[in-house]
This record gives structure tokens, C-alpha cells and sequence, in this order.
């Protein structure tokens, strides 16, 4: 029995250093984050949207980039399906989301990826896409005139998204 005992302290040990590298891992990641969004505008929203990808626990700061590009995306998506639906809904609106819808789509098929391509090679084309599709959000907004958007939320929230992958390619270049 008493041959055990070191066994289990050393199992103990073992344990313990196991858990404080894992979390000094984990720990290690989130500072990436964190210092990541501090060079953002928007910290709140970069935080939210990387913290809530598991993805973003292993990744660097193009690959945090990238993961907000793809917030982007979905974003757009959404966008694009609401549109659909709106335009039906009011011939006022048609005109507008008609343009939002044309815009949006060029910002998945040309500008989003530019920016996956760029991102790890050349960031300042990265990053140009990026301004770009914030150009396209407040572009859509405009688009209402002095008319309430029945999208200005998700706008909003593109082109805020938009802005955030800026500042993390800028600590690219």
C-alpha cells in the first residue's frame, strides 16, 4: 500500500500540470483575442463574434480575420434572404433592395473572396475588400434615402463587422 501512494501523488502532480496547461493555453488564446479587438474600433462586437467561434481558440490573427470575414457572410445571407422576402412587400421598397440585393451580392462573389485569398498573402488587398463591403452596407442604407430601412439593423451590423476585420488585417500589414 504504500507503494501506491507516490503513484497516486505522482498521478495528482500530473493531473494539476495538466490542467494549468490547458488552461494557460486557453488563457493564451483569449489574450490573442483580446489584444486582437483592442486594436478594433468596435471591441464589444469583435470579442462577441470571435468568443463565440470555437474556432478562434487555435487560430492567429489572419485566421481571427478570417473568422470575422465569415460573420460577414453569414450576415450578407441573411441579408440577401430578407431582401427576397421584402421585395415583395412594397413597391417603394422595391428600387432599394433591389440595389442592397445586387451590392450584397457583389460583396460575396467578388470582395469576401479577395479577402480570403489576401488575407494571409498580400493584407492590404484584404483589407481593401474589407473597406469595400463596408462601402457597400452604408451604400444599401443610403439607398432608403430618408425612408426607414427595413434592413438598417443588419446594415448596421455589416458594415460594423466589416470595420472590425479591417482593424485585425491592419495588424497584418
Amino acid at each position: 500500500m504504500a507503494s501506491s501512494i507516490p503513484q497516486v501523488i505522482i498521478g495528482f502532480t500530473f493531473l494539476a500540470l495538466l490542467s494549468s496547461l490547458q488552461l494557460s493555453i486557453v488563457m493564451g488564446d483569449d489574450n490573442l483575442i483580446i489584444q486582437t479587438c483592442k486594436h478594433t474600433q468596435i471591441f464589444k462586437l469583435c470579442l462577441s463574434t470571435l468568443q463565440s467561434d470555437p474556432r478562434s481558440k487555435s487560430e492567429d490573427v489572419a485566421g481571427l480575420g478570417l473568422i470575422v470575414v465569415d460573420a460577414i457572410k453569414k450576415n450578407i445571407n441573411v441579408g440577401i434572404n430578407q431582401i427576397k422576402l421584402l421585395q415583395h412587400s412594397s413597391p417603394r421598397l422595391i428600387k432599394p433592395l433591389s440595389s442592397c440585393l445586387d451590392n450584397y451580392e457583389f460583396v460575396l462573389s467578388d470582395l469576401v473572396p479577395e479577402t480570403e485569398q489576401a488575407i494571409r498573402g498580400v493584407p492590404k488587398f484584404a483589407e481593401d475588400g474589407m473597406v469595400g463591403t463596408a462601402q457597400v452596407a452604408d451604400s444599401c442604407k443610403s439607398a432608403f434615402g430618408s425612408s426607414v430601412s427595413p434592413i438598417c439593423a443588419l446594415n448596421t451590423r455589416i458594415r460594423d463587422l466589416a470595420v472590425v476585420a479591417r482593424a485585425i488585417i491592419r495588424n497584418l500589414l
